[in-house]
């Protein structure tokens, strides 16, 4: 990202995936606890896939890891539309950020032996489903991911204070704009509905996202 100068923005340092890894890997052994790591970005920014590289170079490296993605806490559609929210899905308020934290207090908190199981988002469906992801007591690292990880405004601030480091993922905004149009196609829309959808809800949702960057450790490119 950069600043209207053109300068690259100031705020977190930038991190290679490999880096990444190691300091992971490195926090675990020296807690010897389950660790919890955020990914936080725009939407289109490429956590998703960003999150599933980091597992899967986790677990080549002997580390058990898992994804929990933040979008399990959709509000049901039937939900949204009694709430008149259903125009604006994908918005703040349209998550159980409640939930959202009580999820993460028991991954942290996980008794021995204990499994959690966490919701998943199915595109597609374009709802949530409850018992989707298995978060097994084997599991040493969750990597969580979602748009509103580091907003300073309550439940997500304290969802903050449950992560162990929280990074930041971004992509040049053409390309993250692309994405998201392309998603949005993919799963439906027309392409100029998908473009309207994209410089509209989902812009207003990326503008709160990027007032809150500054509060991330570091930056992984997407």
């Amino acid at each position: 990202m950069t600043s209207p100068t053109g300068l690259p923005a100031p705020g977190p340092e930038p991190l290679a995936v490999d880096a990444a890894v190691e300091m992971v890997v490195g926090l675990r052994a020296e807690t010897g606890r389950r660790v919890v790591v955020g990914l936080a970005g725009e939407p289109g920014s490429g956590k998703s896939t960003t999150a599933t590289l980091l597992v899967e170079a986790l677990v080549a490296a002997g580390t058990p890891a898992v994804v929990v993605p933040m979008d399990g806490f959709h509000l049901a559609g039937a939900t949204l539309a009694r709430l008149g929210r259903l125009d604006r899905k994908g918005a703040i308020d349209t998550f159980d950020g409640t939930g959202w934290l009580a999820l993460l207090r028991r991954i942290r908190q996980v008794e021995p032996g204990e499994t959690v199981w966490a919701p998943d988002y199915v595109r597609g469906l374009e709802e949530a489903v409850a018992g989707s992801i298995e978060v097994g007591p084997d599991v040493e690292v969750v990597v969580v991911e979602g748009n509103y990880l580091l907003v300073d405004d309550e439940p997500w601030r304290s969802a903050r204070a449950e992560l162990d480091l929280a990074w930041w993922v971004e992509v040049p905004q053409p390309e993250r704009l692309r994405r998201l149009v392309a998603r949005h196609v993919r799963h439906g829309m027309a392409e100029e509905a998908a473009l309207a959808w994209a410089t509209g809800p989902d812009e207003r949702s990326a503008a709160l996202v990027r007032a809150a960057r500054e509060r991330a450790d570091a930056v992984l490119a997407g």
